[in-house]
């Protein structure tokens, strides 16, 4: 994220994790994205199909975008997908989708200087929407999940119609389920905080693979605590993050 199945992906769409590997040591930089997106993106649904599936039975797609900025209404775009599967409380490190995009536009030097991708690194690859058929492949039959996850599908949704697929529609952010467990005034609910709060070695911070993965890594540790607080399935989660003071003041700001 710039402040971020059962389909097998060839080996060679890892390879951009490995093109940005100088920068994977890189400790944390700052954030210029505000932590809270409009969660109303999310169009979070409770009583949607699927509503009773229990958590720890689910298949997971755990999402992450790098861009070209903040601003999709005014023309940033999307640098780099990725994505990993959690099938059953285990992170599937052999199953991930990583790809870099080619934005169609330059990269921002301030972009650049948090997520380490150049205007070389793009060049040649594929756009947008041949990359989001590839996401909606592997993604499909899943629940897509992020941190701050609306503000990946702010870029990702409005794309659906020209790559001519959809992103599953069933979603949960674990921003919002940290807001669920952790309601405290005070309670940081950043990426990096969260991996400390859990004990998550975090590698690859903003690059999109790397994210994904510290996410993924999070969401387990969350189901089984969302378990202890009686919140067991799909539907409950989604009605117990909708309920969220996070949520709750997203909805009027925006």
């Amino acid at each position: 994220v710039l402040v971020g199945p059962p389909v097998a992906v060839p080996a060679q769409e890892a390879q951009p994790l490995a093109e940005s590997a100088t920068h994977l040591e890189v400790a944390p930089r700052p954030s210029p994205r505000p932590v809270v997106y409009d969660f109303r993106l999310l169009d979070l649904d409770a009583t949607a199909p699927g509503a009773d599936d229990d958590l720890r039975s689910l298949a997971f797609t755990v999402l992450d975008t790098e861009t070209t900025g903040l601003e999709p209404a005014g023309g940033d775009t999307v640098v780099a997908v990725g994505a990993v599967r959690v099938d059953r409380g285990r992170v599937r490190e052999d199953d991930v989708l990583d790809r870099l995009v080619d934005p169609g536009r330059p990269i921002p030097a301030a972009a650049t200087a948090i997520h380490g991708i150049t205007d070389e690194m793009v060049a040649g690859r594929s756009r947008l929407p041949t990359v989001m058929v590839d996401l909606a492949r592997f993604a499909s039959d899943t629940v897509l999940v992020g941190h701050d996850l609306a503000f990946d599908l702010a870029f990702l949704r409005p794309r659906e119609t020209e790559a001519g697929t959809s992103l599953p529609y069933r979603v949960l952010d674990v921003l919002l389920l940290s807001a669920v467990l952790h309601p405290a005034d005070g309670e940081s609910h950043a990426l990096d905080a969260l991996a400390r709060r859990y004990g998550i070695p975090v590698l690859g911070r903003h690059t999109a693979l790397g994210d994904a993965l510290v996410t993924a890594e999070i969401l387990v540790r969350m189901i089984d605590q969302l378990a202890a607080q009686g919140i067991t399935t799909y539907g409950q989660a989604v009605e117990a993050a909708s309920a969220t003071r996070l949520a709750r003041e997203s909805a009027r700001r925006f």
